[in-house]
């Protein structure tokens, strides 16, 4: 065996001592950068102790570990893969004693842990820090006995001096890391929340994820409360999207997530009871529960095929993001589910507007001694404006024009009813007042809340040119004579508000060439930009003006002086004008 070596006399001065010190203390006092600091302390030992291999391993709390965070002539594989636990190996007994470790030839201690067969030496000198363990710094040579109690008393005297450098080295690296990461936190917020389409914020979601926490697995599942599960909204697996099943509330981590309220953390899901296998690989899980005015949306959960790869600043990045998460795709999700019941809603109005141009007559229905053209615009692609022409078995016909109250689909279907009712008792009532009376009771009977219609019925008689006219509330008609505007009136409650009505009727003898209008309120209320209204008085100008022209041309005329009037959305608007031939 080997004579131990003599200590070489590298300070002969205790003055030169002090000065090599304050150097170290200089130079590791000088960056903030850790990766910087490392090397500048491998340097310095290198310049006083010689090595073959040197490796820098620092403590974590949370794991209880030492890992190689900075190396020298160590294989990658082992830098990248070992950990050390307090008391294992020469470093762990440093690290757990805090006392230096010599050992001259490491072949006769089984307390090393072999990282190169031809090393002999090993010295491990741990680093304190407010007295806390900050590390160890580890030297091994291939000579035996290479390193003295000299080299030791001087490691640790250098070790003294660089812990409080590395501490605060890597305290700051946790505050900027603090720091991006909440600069990080306030972009990715303003993005998420600009983002409505949910497959997409998912994706972004699990991507933004990725650059701020690595993670093997990723999912985001929503709570439904009815059926007492997590329902899977978005999954990715090594990289790839993946399907998985639902998980019942309070089952599994993600379940625990949900039920507690609170960040569920699972170091080696292995040994949590909890954890419901997925796949062999993973072996830490941390959920996250989302919550949107302090309830339960849904949760975000990230795995990692390493044991306790989730660390407390991943738990609070986490906890930070969870919020904006929450929001954004209970914001998105809600956006989808408005879509969804528009495009059913488009697809119900559809099939109402379908409906409605059955029951609706031509736009120039064939009545004998007149010349009948109607126009519909409706607001919303449906109208609750209604007309019918209904001929008698005695050759008379009845001309009903109205309007529902409101507007859009739930109108037209009550619009539907009428069309129905009107058809059904027009041909039995000789009188447009006994129509008017049997109308009102059928909708009484059949009463819908804030429900009515507004109605003008005209009886024609082709033989006679005679017109009895009977109005429940509607509009009264517009009557043109020889460019002349003709006053008759009638008036009556509108069908379907009150029981017992009674209506009048009022005569008018046609003669050829008259032309009778009836409109919707929606003509006559059009407003403008400065939201005057187009009136009555505007509307019998246009009449007057083309009383002489077909039917056809009286009505584009009037749409096109309704259009250069206004362009502002505009309610129901019909037009029926009949011309005595």
């Amino acid at each position: 065996m080997s004579a131990p070596r003599k200590a070489p006399v590298r300070f002969r001065l205790r003055e030169d001592l002090l000065d090599f010190l304050l150097e170290v203390s200089a130079v590791t006092s000088q960056t903030l950068d850790l990766d910087l600091l490392l090397a500048n302390v491998a340097e310095i030992v290198q310049r006083v102790l010689r090595y073959d291999l040197f490796a820098i391993l620092l403590y974590n709390e949370r794991r209880q570990d030492l890992r190689i965070r900075y190396g020298v002539g160590h294989r990658d594989e082992v830098v990248r893969t070992l950990n050390v636990h307090l008391g294992e190996g020469i470093t762990g007994v440093a690290a757990a004693t805090r006392e230096p470790v010599l050992v001259g030839d490491v072949r006769n201690d089984p307390r090393y842990l072999n990282a190169v067969d031809a090393v002999r030496t090993e010295l491990a000198v741990p680093m304190t820090a407010r007295g806390k363990l900050v590390g160890v710094i580890d030297m091994q040579s291939t000579r035996v006995n290479a390193y003295t109690l000299y080299d030791r008393s001087l490691a640790r005297l250098i070790a003294g001096r660089v812990s409080i450098a590395i501490d605060n080295a890597r305290l700051y690296r946790r505050v900027e890391r603090q720091n991006r990461t909440l600069r990080g936190l306030a972009h990715i917020s303003r993005e998420f929340s600009s983002i409505l389409d949910l497959n997409e914020l998912l994706g972004k979601i699990a991507s933004t994820m990725r650059e701020l926490i690595d993670y093997d697995a990723f999912s985001i599942l929503a709570v439904d409360r009815e059926a007492r599960v997590l329902r899977h909204l978005f999954s990715i697996r090594y990289d790839q999207r993946v399907n998985i099943d639902n998980v019942p509330l309070g089952k599994g981590i993600t379940g625990a997530a949900a039920e507690s309220r609170e960040v569920v953390r699972a170091h080696d899901t292995a040994a949590d009871p909890r954890y419901i296998a997925s796949h062999p690989d993973l072996r830490s899980e941390v959920a996250v529960p989302l919550m949107v005015h302090d309830r339960v949306v849904g949760v975000m959960d990230l795995e990692s095929n390493r044991i306790g790869h989730f660390t407390d600043d991943h738990v609070r990045t986490l906890a930070l993001l969870a919020p904006q998460v929450a929001s954004s795709v209970e914001n998105a999700r809600l956006y989808q589910e408005l879509a969804t019941r528009e495009r059913s809603m488009e697809e119900d109005l559809k099939a109402a507007r379908e409906l409605q141009r059955v029951l609706l007559p031509d736009a120039e229905p064939e009545v004998e001694g007149l010349e009948v053209v109607v126009r519909l615009r409706p607001a919303r692609g449906i109208s609750g404006d209604i007309y019918d022409v209904v001929e008698r078995v005695d050759g008379q016909t009845v001309i009903a024009f109205g309007d529902v109250s409101g507007k859009g689909a739930a109108a037209a279907l009550y619009g539907g009813l009428m069309s129905g009712l009107l058809r059904t008792l027009a041909p039995r009532r000789r009188r447009p007042a006994e129509l008017m009376r049997a109308l009102n009771e059928a909708l009484i009977e059949r009463k819908v809340e804030a429900r009515y219609v507004t109605l003008c019925a005209l009886l024609w008689d082709p033989a006679t040119r005679e017109i009895v006219m009977a109005n429940a509330g509607a509009l009264p008609p517009m009557i043109c004579r020889g460019g002349d505007i003709l006053k008759l009136r009638v008036e009556g409650v509108p069908l379907g508000l009150l029981d017992a009505r009674e209506y009048e009727e009022a005569y008018m003898q046609a003669e050829p060439g008259d032309v009778i209008v009836l409109y919707s309120d929606g003509i006559t209320d059009h407003l403008n930009a400065a939201c005057a209204e187009y009136g009555r008085g505007r509307l019998a100008h246009v009449v007057r003006s083309h009383w002489q022209v077909p039917a056809a041309d009286l009505v584009a005329a009037i749409f096109r002086d309704l259009d250069q009037f206004s362009t502002v959305p505009f309610d129901d608007q019909t037009v029926l004008v009949m011309k005595v031939k």
